[in-house]
């Protein structure tokens, strides 16, 4: 019989349902991303297919009410728990004025929205690290009550930025959680051309704070690293690095081909490993998820994801003029 893990954990039949229903959102919206891409109505898709697990055991660990996040492109299942909607996530896609990440100015995937907390991200990869430390240092002198939460891809975890901001935030013990989820490819460079330890998690103690890697196919055994690393940021006792494993399932971006690089058997494996049917199936041997849930679940998903798309397809586009706002004073107003 499956060993129920979710209840040892804290976590109620409703709370993991969510999970689920999280996980499934953002890998329907991707799965239509990638339609409209290829059928030529937008212009870029940067996949989460495949990390949905290790990015909502992550979210759900921490409190969406106050704590704030820096998200990397991929963390469609974050931002979704942290109050971002299937239709804001669509505006993006198309590049439409009410895109309320950039209004329309960035490519998907470059999350930023103040209401939720989410700190908004920029192209070179790895810069949200010190921009998330640097908030968590502005609560730690502010007697703040928040945790600050950054992810990364594994290959960004060879970049300037990671070293010295995990430093920085070891250094002054400072209340951030960074997560690592390796997909096993920067792109196109594997693993073992980008690392030379066995694990990105081992480099944590050069920082002075605790490294775990973990199953990244399992949102239980994120969840439960998560909240450990999310308690000790709590309680004053510094920050952590968490290597969630992963297998990206679809090549890096629309412009990529990953044949030019993987083996079909790399391929199979992670298709093998699907986080959404791992999941699945664990919830319905407790029979927490019954054919009943699971079809009204889809339903109701794919209603929302039509209604998505036909509302950001059909929004107005960002007048020319508004390129030139946020960017030059308007001297009539000074």
């Amino acid at each position: 019989m499956t060993e129920n893990k979710h209840t040892a954990l804290g976590l109620s039949d409703e709370v993991v349902l969510d999970m689920y229903r999280t996980m499934l959102l953002a890998r329907r919206i991707d799965e239509r991303m990638w339609l409209l891409n290829r059928a030529g109505k937008i212009p870029f898709v940067i996949s989460c297919q495949g990390q949905e697990a290790a990015q909502i055991g992550a979210a759900f660990a921490l409190n969406n009410k106050k704590d704030y996040i820096a998200p990397y492109y991929r963390d469609m299942g974050v931002v979704l728990h942290f109050g971002m909607t299937a239709k804001e996530l669509m505006l993006s896609a198309f590049a439409k004025a009410e895109d309320p990440n950039s209004g329309g100015r960035q490519m998907p995937g470059h999350f930023g929205q103040k209401k939720n907390r989410i700190i908004t991200g920029s192209s070179p990869v790895t810069t949200q690290v010190p921009h998330a430390v640097g908030v968590a240092l502005a609560g730690k002198m502010q007697k703040e009550d928040f945790v600050t939460f950054v992810s990364l891809g594994e290959g960004s975890s060879n970049q300037g930025d990671f070293h010295e901001g995990a430093n920085f935030a070891g250094v002054h013990k400072l209340p951030v959680i960074i997560m690592v989820e390796n997909n096993r490819y920067a792109i196109s460079v594997p693993l073992s051309k980008q690392v030379a330890c066995e694990n990105v998690s081992d480099r944590a103690i050069g920082y002075g704070m605790p490294g775990v890697t973990v199953d990244g196919n399992d949102p239980l055994e994120v969840y439960k690293v998560m909240k450990e690393a999310a308690d000790r940021a709590r309680n004053g006792e510094g920050p952590s690095l968490i290597e969630t494993i992963c297998y990206r399932l679809t090549a890096h971006s629309s412009d990529d081909d990953h044949r030019q690089y993987r083996t079909e058997e790399d391929l199979e494996e992670g298709r093998a490993n699907d986080p959404i049917v791992r999941f699945a199936a664990y919830l319905k041997d407790l029979g927490v998820l019954t054919s009943e849930i699971e079809e009204k679940m889809q339903e109701e998903i794919m209603a929302e994801v039509d209604e998505a798309t036909e509302y950001a397809e059909n929004a107005p586009y960002a007048e020319p003029e508004q390129a030139l706002q946020y960017v030059y004073g308007n001297h009539e107003e000074v």
